[in-house]
């Protein structure tokens, strides 16, 4: 028996995606419109985030290649075996799964739809170095370009459909949010309040779409020392009187992030502590308030670093003030062309999604040691923007347990 290099899984009919086949038409039209402008015949996208907006299928890769294939009149997910049918059933278009028979066979399923000699696309900052050598070696390109910046962009520029779904994404971080807040007291565990709240937030997504797939929600829950960096992992220390806590709620919800950031303390909070977290939530109204079509990433920037300088704190801060929300993970994904940071000078416009989120970090041994984050999540309108995350921030609701 000759085993094939890549066969066609069509097993099932077609699972409901996050979104409607006119939304991924909408996208794909928006990419043909880039490989028009550039002259490509075809363009190869590998990486998670954007074989996700174009398609709808969010892969596991397992150390496996995976891509979608964009032609002026095709749209085809490349897949491994191991996933048998799901690929097919969960994509807008078409889907071909290569077989682990033979090295390569993914790279000869990409060759048999795009073919060789053609001008193709890719993403430059997702290949390595050994896949952008195979991308030559079996396409033979007479002409490559990165399309990734053109994808970004258009990423970072929502749909209505797109905001209606962040919305929820929103609403269900602040349900996770308030069962963390219910969950904390003294002597309890930072994995036991984490779980308390992912917990709550996988039951919220399942409620308000019971035709998703499940995957990636997470919660980082973190006290005392732990709180000193945005992305510390749980342990499991137990809360004392005292503590400084830092609530970080990140549901998923067919790959679209939302996130909820609080700063907490465990039953009270001394004189020096709550001078350093007020002055964080006084600039987090601030920068919220500059959050306004028109407005430029670093110079919203440069405002709030104004803003704590005044106060001298600004050597306090950590990180950027706030970043793009879409499809993104801490596992792939970044539209680092909307941060609020020194280096961006994006133009913020109606229909982008971005986060007001101030941090200071104030090390051991210090009066108010400890790291303060709160973090909203605004949409760009036609006049302003609305803040869709609801949850509290302050004190007067934070001081806990």
């Amino acid at each position: 028996m000759q085993r094939p290099e890549f066969y066609s899984c069509e097993n099932g009919p077609k699972a409901p995606l996050p979104f409607s086949a006119e939304e991924y038409e909408t996208r794909l039209a928006g990419l043909r419109d880039v490989m028009e402008l550039h002259s490509l015949d075809a363009v190869l996208l590998t990486s998670m985030h954007n074989i996700a907006y174009y398609s709808g299928f969010l892969y596991c890769s397992f150390g496996r290649p995976y891509g979608l294939v964009v032609t002026k009149d095709r749209s085809v997910v490349i897949s491994a075996g191991i996933d048998a049918g799901q690929p097919w059933r969960r994509c807008h278009g078409e889907a071909l799964t290569y077989t682990d028979w033979a090295r390569d066979n993914y790279w000869r399923a990409v060759a048999h739809i795009i073919g060789t000699g053609k001008a193709v696309g890719c993403e430059a900052d997702h290949l390595t170095m050994i896949n952008a050598d195979k991308f030559s070696h079996f396409l033979k390109p007479k002409r490559g370009l990165d399309v990734a910046p053109a994808t970004m962009a258009q990423r970072m520029v929502k749909s209505e459909a797109e905001i209606e779904l962040i919305k929820h994404g929103a609403a269900v971080a602040d349900v996770g949010g308030y069962a963390i807040h219910d969950a904390i007291k003294e002597g309890i565990r930072e994995i036991d309040v984490a779980m308390a709240g992912r917990d709550a937030m996988e039951a919220e997504i399942a409620k308000r779409f019971p035709d998703a797939e499940y995957r990636d929600t997470w919660v980082w829950f973190q006290s005392g020392l732990n709180t000193d960096g945005a992305h510390n992992p749980v342990t499991g220390r137990k809360l004392k009187r005292g503590d400084i806590l830092s609530l970080n709620c990140f549901p998923m919800i067919s790959g679209y992030y939302t996130a909820l950031e609080r700063t907490m303390f465990v039953g009270e909070v001394d004189d020096a502590s709550r001078k350093i977290w007020e002055a964080n939530v006084a600039a987090h109204e601030y920068g919220m308030s500059l959050l306004v079509p028109g407005a430029r990433c670093d110079e919203i920037t440069q405002k709030i670093n104004a803003f704590f300088a005044e106060r001298d704190l600004l050597q306090y801060r950590t990180f950027g003030y706030g970043h793009s929300f879409g499809v993104l993970s801490h596992y792939y994904g970044r539209e680092a062309g909307l941060e609020l940071r020194e280096d961006i000078d994006t133009v913020l416009e109606p229909g982008m999604v971005i986060s007001m989120e101030p941090m200071l970090t104030l090390p051991e041994g210090m009066p108010g040691a400890g790291g303060y984050r709160e973090h909203d999540i605004l949409v760009i309108g036609e006049e302003g923007s609305e803040d869709i995350t609801k949850y509290p921030y302050g004190p007067d609701f934070n001081v806990v347990g």
